[in-house]
């Protein structure tokens, strides 16, 4: 895994200083500490830090081709790339090196953008062709590896797989943008559609961007996307080889590495299917580790250490304390941009936990958004079930006033906590699911900005964003529309944004072999029954993995990293809660009504209510905007 960088003129040749590019590549230095290279042209320079997986001693960048035609940074892995490196050869390629770097310069040689399609992996890379003039910058089909970008005031493009990487570039400008600031706080994170800072984009997940000097900026060109519209036919039984064997053959390709390899093991189903397919795959113990909590009621290393056990695998675990809050501010700056979802804590622990053992670690991210694992999925397939039973207009009044009228038990036992079931069953699908997504409603939003900000928006509702997607997208029920939205922007913007930083950050490469897209594709197509049965999500995922898992491991309550940052705010941040409204930077910004922030604080301070989630994003915010230096 790697960090790149580079500047490109596009529309005249100038310049570019070399040590302008090292100092953008060094702040991204714990994402490549292995090596580092820098190359500049008339009017293009191109950086790289090196993470050394694959090749180790034969594959430095910035790489040029055999024919010194193209020169190449490239951040990920490409699984594929003996047997790509098999075709190239057949047509007449050379190669020098037996890494997968200079098999894309060949494929981009031969098949130009097309290549694409023949990748398999997790990627952001950028080609220059000395030639053609042209800077060709692409992204992996889900977003696993990130890539910003921003066009500066001397008419030069600039990018960095972090925002880092921009920030060191002294041209960019520090100027929040409001509209990325309303959609932090509708989804606890900054989507891939926006950036915090005005000016600032990333590249889509799935496109690339081909840029010739002396040529208007083009938008990004979309080259992959998931398509929940076709439906496979066959026996349940027939599905589950199929599945099988894609499990299969997405892990073991993800195990190619010329460096200590293991997998994070939870004990819940995704990270246990990994490693019992590592385990059958590979001749020696799996390494994996797992962190545990010093809360019972929160800790699952148990579960971890049975599966560890039935596979014989080398196992690390450690317990950590749930007073972590002292490690905020390293966490805000990992992000740069602001991020709340608070299981980025004990994410970076057990990267850090994997760091110390191995140098890749395989996960079981991406099986919930791709088989329908998520409990907020299934209570959409079954919502949608009565939304077509029951007219709009039928909907809106009863299920819509009884939901204003409820009231917000967030003590109460989750049966009684309908507040929200009703106000989503009184809208659209689409709606309702982006409020179920959301962490706080454009109506709580607006009841903390203040008069100026609430004018700037003038309308602007960052779930209307969630809500186009949905209705655009290629599916055929409510359940395939939720889970597009979750793959196309829940995961690249929180999932894999949180795993990648945190990674990144201890300078471990994260692999997830459940996002390998031909098993997406897979997933796609299955019929709903395969997908969500009764209350059991991912049902034949679960199926599948039947003959390698138990039942207690399949089939127990879903549990995901928790981090108590609701008795942190009544207790040792409480002050830090109180200081938001008056002290700390983002009061000073204009942004908020003071009172109405005061009283979100206090309401929860004193138990009237649970506001944890929100003061989180808040009090994320203000660290990341501290660490921004921002400009007037």
């Amino acid at each position: 895994m790697c960090g790149i960088a580079g500047i490109f003129h596009v529309e005249t040749p100038k310049p570019v200083d070399p040590v302008r590019i090292e100092r953008m590549c060094d702040a991204m230095v714990h994402r490549g500490p292995d090596g580092s290279g820098v190359w500049t042209d008339q009017g293009v320079g191109l950086g790289h830090r090196r993470l050394s997986v694959i090749d180790i001693e034969g594959s430095p960048q910035p790489m040029h081709s055999v024919d010194g035609r193209t020169a190449i940074v490239f951040n990920g892995e490409i699984y594929n790339f003996r047997e790509l490196r098999r075709e190239l050869e057949k047509g007449g390629a050379q190669f020098r090196t037996s890494g997968d770097t200079e098999v894309i310069l060949a494929a981009w040689q031969r098949w130009g953008p097309s290549c694409l399609e023949k990748l398999h992996g997790m990627f952001a890379f950028a080609i220059y062709d000395l030639e053609k003039r042209q800077l060709f910058l692409a992204r992996d089909r889900f977003g696993v590896k990130p890539l910003f970008m921003a066009r500066l005031s001397d008419g030069s493009l600039a990018f960095a797989s972090e925002l880092k990487g921009l920030l060191a570039h002294p041209l960019l400008r520090r100027k929040v943008d409001p509209r990325a600031l309303d959609a932090y706080l509708a989804w606890g994170y900054v989507p891939d559609s926006h950036s915090i800072l005005a000016g600032v984009q990333k590249l889509p997940a799935g496109h690339f961007l081909l840029l010739e000097r002396g040529r208007e900026l083009r938008a990004p060109s979309r080259w992959w996307d998931v398509d929940f519209s076709d439906r496979a036919k066959g026996s349940e039984a027939d599905l589950s080889a199929q599945l099988v064997h894609l499990l299969r053959e997405a892990v073991q390709s993800r195990m190619v590495a010329d460096v200590p390899l293991g997998a994070f093991l939870s004990g819940g189903v995704d990270s246990s299917s990994v490693v019992a397919l590592m385990s059958e795959a590979s001749a020696d113990p799996v390494r994996t580790c797992s962190i545990g909590f010093d809360v019972p009621s929160e800790d699952e290393t148990s579960y971890a250490e049975q599966v560890a056990a039935k596979f014989g695998a080398e196992h690390t675990a450690r317990t950590v304390s749930q007073e972590e809050f002292s490690a905020i501010d390293e966490l805000a700056a990992m992000f740069d941009e602001p991020f709340a979802d608070a299981s980025a804590l004990p994410t970076w622990r057990v990267c850090a936990l994997a760091r110390e053992q191995v140098t890749v670690a395989l996960s079981g991210d991406g099986a919930d958004e791709a088989f329908a694992g998520y409990r907020r999925q299934v209570f959409h397939h079954h919502e949608e079930r009565v939304r077509s039973v029951l007219p709009a207009g039928f909907r809106e009044t009863v299920f819509g006033g009884l939901g204003q009228i409820w009231p917000k038990a967030d003590w109460a036992p989750r049966p009684l906590r309908a507040k929200a079931t009703l106000l989503a069953l009184a809208e659209s699908g689409e709606e309702g699911y982006a409020r179920g997504l959301s962490v706080t409603t454009s109506d709580q939003r607006h009841g903390l900005y203040s008069e100026g900000m609430a004018r700037y928006l003038s309308g602007y509702k960052a779930e209307d964003e969630l809500v186009t997607l949905m209705r655009d997208a290629p599916a055929r029920s409510g359940l395939d529309r939720a889970q597009y939205a979750d793959l196309k922007f829940w995961m690249p913007g929180d999932i894999l944004t949180k795993v990648d930083r945190t990674s990144m950050a201890v300078s471990l490469e994260a692999r997830e072999p459940l996002l390998d897209h031909r098993l997406v594709e897979f997933a796609a197509r299955l019929p709903e029954r395969m997908r969500v049965k009764g209350q059991t999500g991912k049902y034949l995922l679960k199926k599948c993995m039947e003959r390698y898992l138990p039942d207690n491991i399949l089939y127990r309550p879903k549990q995901g990293f928790v981090t108590p940052i609701a008795a942190w705010f009544r207790g040792p941040l409480a002050g830090e809660a109180r200081a938001i409204a008056t002290s700390s930077t983002l009061a000073e910004t204009g942004w908020f009504d003071p009172r109405a922030l005061g009283t979100l604080a206090e309401a929860h301070i004193s138990g009237r209510a649970d506001n944890s989630r929100v003061l989180w994003q808040l009090l994320m915010l203000d660290k990341s905007l501290t660490r921004l230096n921002l400009q007037s």
